[in-house]
């Protein structure tokens, strides 16, 4: 196999960001035979999401997000059946350049994708890391609980984590994913927590006048 030619593992709820741990359990035969591969050789696996309508064509090669994101195993245990329990941390952005059928699963063309960084991305970086930390800390006081976050942690670490954690939508995580720098990616966040703040709020209001 090229070494151009990669698997990539597509699922139609879970997008992976750079430097974000992600448990996974693989029971599907051939993924089975795609982590195996991937033990014996560089314990890369590329995650991709699956596009609407999958469904109808999972068993073949439904339609996938260009953008994924590829991941280390970094803990792998095998089932007595044949099944894995594994962890990846994210590694880097990758674009689909094109797709091969010569394993039972899907194999695929890329190149790595870079975030950039402009000048000025570290200040906008700080404003908007701080309007995501007061959003957060608001949402975390409606919802009845207490902000642990840590102002020591990295700034990708800590706008890559809440983007794969929060109770987002597929879609909105891929649109997040898809950013093409960290600060973008922050002030996405920004705009999508703001919005559900908005809506729950509508929600509430509607629902005390019935």
């Amino acid at each position: 196999m090229p070494s151009s030619v990669i698997p990539i593992f597509p699922l139609p709820n879970v997008v992976l960001f750079p430097n974000v741990f992600l448990p996974l359990h693989i029971f599907e035969s051939r993924y089975r035979d795609m982590v195996g591969d991937a033990l014996r050789g560089d314990r890369l696996i590329r995650m991709v999401l699956l596009k609407e309508g999958w469904e109808s064509s999972y068993e073949g090669r439904p339609p996938v997000f260009p953008i994924g994101c590829s991941g280390v195993i970094t803990h792998a245990e095998r089932l007595d059946d044949g099944r894995y329990n594994l962890v990846l941390r994210g590694l880097e952005k990758f674009r689909i350049l094109a797709e091969d059928a010569g394993r039972r699963y899907r194999l695929a063309e890329i190149e790595s994708v870079a975030e950039v960084e402009a000048a000025g991305d570290r200040a906008s970086l700080r404003a908007e890391r701080a309007t995501l930390e007061t959003l957060l800390r608001r949402r975390l006081q409606a919802a009845g609980g207490q902000s642990a976050m840590s102002r020591q942690m990295p700034d990708e670490d800590f706008v890559n984590g809440l983007a794969q954690y929060l109770d987002f939508d597929p879609i909105e995580k891929q649109a997040l994913l898809e950013c093409r720098s960290l600060v973008a990616r922050c002030r996405a966040l920004n705009e999508l927590l703001e919005m559900k703040a908005i809506a729950d709020e509508c929600r509430s209001n509607f629902s005390s006048r019935m």
